[in-house]
């Protein structure tokens, strides 16, 4: 019998998602689960090196915080496969690496699992700030719907599709009158300097609510993609927006360049790093790189 460590945030999902059913599912399917909250303290932390795998029920951030602990130099369980149980508001993490359905399906799925090695960005000369992200680092239009999200109370909205729905009305009204910024880029030693809306070093597929910018991308795949929205494409990004706004996605090809070294400064403060807006001065250099097969996931 293989042995789970549950890593569980009970305040994502709903009752579909509880302590209760998860451990039901798991333990039907022929697992031993060491359960643990994230409300519980460190405690989740305690994981034995013994486990076969572990298991994170939560959203995008649950996966980030468990992803920080694993990465810390002295941790020994950094090469313990992971696998996720979906239960956030926008999951963009699981749905880069296609995990998506029922939970009951996916813990199905583990009996006979593939795995897939999973890169992380470094971030270095950022003071203040996580020294790596698993989704995308970026300035200018999505960190501003953050603070916008903040500032008008959306982000408190607990249904989520309703918040998704929230967030990309708000990106849309935004996104047309947001002015373009100068940004100073090179991408492995190749200029690609300009003045855009938004400028994201991503890792994953998906940003935000459900913003599908690197279809060709996979976080795994040795590399990010830079997605570059300049100034003259402000009314097709606001097209493709609306798109999703209507359940009609509509694909637009925005400026992508794979990338492993991303030297970038911004004439702004609008930055985040994954889910965490953050505070930079104004053309504060930083240097991204990838690092390679960092982690490895169940998908």
């Amino acid at each position: 019998m293989k042995t789970i460590h549950l890593i569980h945030n009970p305040g994502a999902g709903d009752e579909a998602h509880s302590k209760s059913t998860l451990l039901r599912f798991i333990e039907a399917a022929g697992y031993e689960c060491r359960y643990c909250s994230t409300d519980d303290g460190d405690q989740w932390k305690n994981i034995d090196p013994n486990t076969d795998f572990i298991v994170i029920a939560g959203g995008d951030g649950t996966v980030k915080e468990t992803i920080s602990e694993l990465l810390k130099k002295e941790s020994s369980n950094k090469r313990l496969p992971i696998a996720i149980l979906p239960c956030g508001t926008a999951n963009n993490i699981a749905g880069s690496l296609n995990i998506k359905g029922e939970l009951i399906d996916i813990i199905r799925s583990w009996s006979n699992p593939e795995t897939t090695a999973i890169d992380v960005g470094e971030i270095f000369d950022v003071e203040e700030s996580p020294d790596f992200f698993i989704e995308s680092f970026g300035y200018g239009l999505f960190p501003f719907l953050m603070q916008e999200m903040e500032r008008t109370g959306k982000n408190k909205i607990e249904d989520k599709e309703e918040k998704i729905k929230a967030a990309q009305q708000l990106m849309h009204d935004i996104s047309h009158s947001y002015k373009p910024h100068t940004c100073e880029l090179i991408i492995d030693g190749e200029d690609h300097s300009g003045e855009y809306l938004m400028a994201e070093i991503m890792n994953t597929r998906f940003i935000g609510p459900n913003l599908f910018l690197s279809p060709h991308g996979h976080p795994g795949d040795g590399t990010f993609e830079v997605v570059l929205i300049p100034g003259e494409d402000q009314e097709k990004f606001a097209a493709y927006v609306d798109s999703k706004i209507k359940d009609s996605e509509v694909m637009y090809s925005f400026i992508t360049i794979r990338a492993e070294d991303v030297k970038i400064k911004w004439k702004g403060t609008h930055a985040h790093v994954d889910d965490e807006k953050i505070k930079l001065k104004e053309n504060a250099p930083v240097h991204i790189r990838v690092q390679k097969n960092a982690l490895t996931f169940l998908i």
